[in-house]
């Protein structure tokens, strides 16, 4: 079973983003901010991060610096899902760490199959 966590401080962005992956067959595990995504990630693993960039607190770019250092969670790949759509910002986020960067507003099928090539990629089985 496939588990995703979805990182996103917006409840209806989120409920649709839950919706979306339920609907897929996949886990969702849910966070509002980057603080307790690493609570959740340390404690059920994921096998891939859906995240916001601007959250309050951590952002999105430092959840994946947090994650990259934790030994457990070093190796879950993570898709930024965000508003900061100019190409220095997606630019910002693929040098951060993140394997994907998604601008908002988001087509749900486009980001399913985003996170499908994800999962299914080399690099990421291990």
């Amino acid at each position: 079973m496939t588990t995703v966590l979805v990182v996103e401080d917006d409840p209806v962005i989120i409920d649709l983003l839950t919706l979306t992956l339920e609907l897929e067959g996949w886990t969702v595990l849910r966070a509002k901010d980057a603080v307790s995504a690493m609570d959740v990630a340390r404690t059920e693993v994921p096998d891939l991060v859906v995240s916001d960039v601007m959250m309050p607190g951590r952002s999105g770019l430092d959840l994946i610096a947090d994650l990259a250092a934790d030994e457990a969670t070093a190796a879950v790949p993570v898709i930024l899902l965000s508003a900061r759509a100019l190409a220095a910002e997606v630019a910002e986020g693929l040098s951060a760490g993140a394997v994907d960067y998604v601008t908002k507003p988001f087509d749900p099928d486009d980001l399913v199959e985003r996170i499908q090539k994800v999962l299914d990629s080399p690099e990421t089985r291990g």
